[in-house]
């Protein structure tokens, strides 16, 4: 008895949680201006505005361009720190890496409004490498959450076999680490994409004059006539969204399975 109550409140919990994700794509075909029950008809309308919508491609491509730099750094950042982490003991090490971890449990809003308050009072001006700025802080702890298990569960007489055969740190990590925690680099640089690419709270209070997709999603809610073709937006970057977070995952489960790790559950 006790089972089928879990169950219940394990599905009412999905239904809840879910259930308006699955709402966007019913009303992005909608063939009606009003986002409401009951559904008019079948259209893909609202997809054709978003071809003509030349501010939603400006923020568009701001939100890709922030989204790649941001991987790209915040990977490479992790798989430092991950790596210095795994091999090395060092003074300070577990409170410098908890002190890392930290944009993991705060709030984004304090992020975020910290992170102006410093810039400002520096005399930078608010841009798109700002933006960069605030999402490499919260993406960078994610990659290194991935690629710590992946350096830590790595078979380390592989690397001293490499120098026992007489090549160079740099080199057994070029040629041997890194082809095999490289299913969790890609997972991680997927992952800060996704992040980057989705992010909206640090996004708002660093954009300055350049704003990025879910800013300008933000700014056209004031127009219930835009609210279909946003439908169709959000539908559009629920699909992008889950596809990248289903490669991530194969990925990660790739370097689990290379670097010898048990797979207990991922991101899906």
């Amino acid at each position: 008895m006790a089972s089928r109550w879990f169950k219940l409140y394990i599905a009412l919990f999905l239904i809840f949680l879910y259930a308006p994700a699955f709402l966007l794509p019913i009303f992005a075909f909608n063939d009606s201006s009003v986002v409401s029950f009951p559904l008019k008809g079948f259209t893909t309308e609202w997809f054709g505005v978003l071809i003509g919508a030349d501010t939603l491609h400006v923020a568009a491509k701001n939100s890709l361009l922030i989204a790649l730099s941001t991987a790209a750094i915040s990977t490479i950042l992790g798989t430092l720190a991950a790596r210095a982490s795994a091999r090395y003991k060092f003074p300070g090490q577990k409170p410098i890496m908890a002190f890392i971890m930290i944009p993991l449990v705060l709030p984004e809003i304090i992020v975020g409004v910290s992170l102006l308050v410093v810039i400002l009072q520096l005399g930078f001006d608010l841009s798109l490498y700002t933006i960069v700025l605030g999402h490499v802080l919260i993406c960078t702890p994610f990659c290194i959450a991935i690629l710590s298990s992946a350096f830590l569960n790595l078979d380390q007489s592989l690397e001293e076999a490499s120098f026992d055969l007489g090549q160079t740190r740099f080199r057994t990590f070029w040629l041997v680490t890194l082809p095999l925690v490289m299913p969790g680099i890609v997972s991680s640089m997927l992952i800060s994409f996704t992040i980057s690419l989705d992010e909206f709270i640090i996004a708002f209070f660093l954009a300055g004059t350049e704003p990025t997709l879910p800013v300008y999603i933000w700014g056209q809610l004031r127009f219930p006539q835009k609210l279909p073709s946003l439908m169709a937006l959000g539908t559009v970057m629920l699909v992008l969204s889950l596809g990248l977070l289903s490669l991530a995952e194969y990925f990660r489960r790739r370097s689990a399975r290379k670097t010898g790790i048990e797979d207990a559950g991922g991101f899906l």
